[in-house]
């Protein structure tokens, strides 16, 4: 089978990647971390080194924070490269002392797990990488690359799939769901398993579960405990973890004291929509699907994500719910401005919820459908 390259956004910002600082790349497990960065370092000039976290030795090298060994390890390259740096202890510290030492080499490192790199790299680099995430294909990238009308033909696919690369490239349904089931089971909670202590792994499985059936509405710390049969402050552990890992993303509700609106509860999204079939096991067509409203706003809510991302856009982003069900599903705040956007696969008469409208008059409101969605991520 040829596998088809799928440009991504960060392939064509290659400003990014520049000597005297070092390139962070984050994203989830099979996002394609690996592939954008060996094409992308393939136009650069000079030598080049590649190693991974998983090599014990070359965990141990940088690990060290010995000047002597870096430099008789890495003096005669131009270009290095360090995939999954998550799994490599106090590796800020080393990558300092080769940025401080090297400022004329380029250095890249990638990671599967926010939570555990960015303690290792944050402080000790202050000032001297650039972050970016990678993201499951985006509608921005496949539209880029094939057009409108690729979107439109392929999108209740994308809607059940998901925008994995390998399941873009794969040949058939079957394979689709084969790659899936495979992430599910071997890589989803990977990193979570192998850098923290969680003592009842299957609970988290069980919380993901809870959560897929949840899309789009409030969920209360209290009754994830109830329902898992476990503390709250575990529940909370795994979000955090669930969250930092790239498999959930959490928002919370906007309120400015408006007495009728929910602030205590959190939504929860699943940066990818085959993952969250894969969960639940239901790869049904949409026609017979119950839950296409929710699989609707998951996927508008995570594309609007990595559009945002990469085209640097920055908001603070919400749910807006009143105690008498009064809801909008996206609140950006932009420039002390209110965007709300509603989500809807086949809109009738939706209107800007009155208690909203008259909270804040000067607000704007959106509904997102079929017919204009592409324009709102794009």
């Amino acid at each position: 089978m040829e596998i088809k390259w799928y440009r991504r956004y960060l392939e064509g910002r290659k400003e990014l990647i520049k000597p005297g600082k070092v390139f962070v790349l984050y994203g989830s497990r099979r996002v394609g971390k690996t592939e954008l960065i060996k094409k992308v370092i393939s136009d650069l000039d000079g030598k080049v080194y590649i190693g991974t976290g998983d090599n014990q030795e070359l965990r141990e090298l940088l690990s060290s924070q010995k000047l002597g060994q870096l430099q008789t390890a890495f003096d005669s390259y131009d270009v290095l490269f360090f995939d999954e740096a998550q799994r490599i202890p106090e590796i800020g510290y080393s990558l300092k002392l080769l940025v401080d030492h090297y400022p004329e080499k380029t250095i890249i490192v990638t990671g599967s797990s926010s939570f555990d790199l960015s303690n290792k790299v944050g402080e000790p680099l202050t000032g001297r990488n650039t972050i970016r995430s990678l993201f499951p294909l985006s509608v921005l990238e496949l539209y880029e690359q094939f057009g409108g009308m690729h979107i439109l033909q392929t999108l209740d696919d994308l809607l059940i799939y998901g925008g994995y690369p390998d399941v873009l490239n794969a040949e058939n349904i079957e394979d689709k769901k084969e790659y899936l089931f495979s992430i599910r089971d071997s890589y989803l909670l990977k990193d979570i398993l192998e850098l923290e202590n969680v003592k009842n792994p299957a609970k988290l499985t069980d919380l993901l579960k809870l959560l897929a059936f949840q899309i789009g509405h409030g969920v209360s710390l209290n009754e994830l405990s109830n329902s898992l049969g476990i503390a709250k402050q575990s529940v909370e552990r795994y979000l955090d973890l669930l969250e930092k890992t790239f498999i959930l993303k959490k928002v919370n509700g906007f309120s400015r004291n408006l007495r009728k609106e929910v602030i205590k509860t959190a939504r929860y999204y699943f940066w990818d929509n085959g993952i969250r079939n894969a969960l639940i096991n239901n790869f049904n067509h949409a026609s017979q699907r119950n839950d296409m409203g929710m699989l609707w706003e998951n996927f508008l809510f995570m594309e609007r994500l990595k559009t945002k991302s990469y085209k640097r856009i920055f908001s603070n982003d919400y749910f807006w719910r009143t105690y008498d069900r009064q809801e909008i599903d996206l609140i950006e705040e932009r420039d002390g401005i209110l965007y709300g956007y509603e989500f809807k696969l086949n809109p009738k008469k939706v209107k800007v919820p009155k208690a909203f409208k008259e909270a804040y008059s000067n607000s704007e409101f959106h509904v997102i459908s079929k017919e204009n969605f592409l324009e709102f991520l794009l």
